[in-house]
């Protein structure tokens, strides 16, 4: 496992969380349990199984969205 920190340019409403909060749960990979979406600080916090997805599918997921990534960073778990 691995944990991720992805910084976004900054939240302008609630729903946002609801919406990326979705999108990377349903990430083959990724532990739910983990995922943290901070409205405040504008940042995604979460742990993922680098064998089954990378950190680039996770930000393309939240790019989607219309979210732009910042920066991560990742560090083992």
């Amino acid at each position: 496992m691995q944990k991720a920190t992805i910084q976004l340019e900054t939240l302008s409403c609630p729903s946002c969380l609801q919406k990326i909060e979705n999108a990377v749960k349903g990430i083959k990979g990724v532990n739910q349990d983990s995922l943290k979406v901070m409205f405040n600080a504008s940042k995604v916090k979460v742990d993922f199984d680098s064998e089954a997805v990378v950190i680039n599918d996770i930000e393309e997921a939240i790019e989607d969205l219309g979210y732009p990534v910042v920066k991560s960073k990742v560090k083992p778990a």
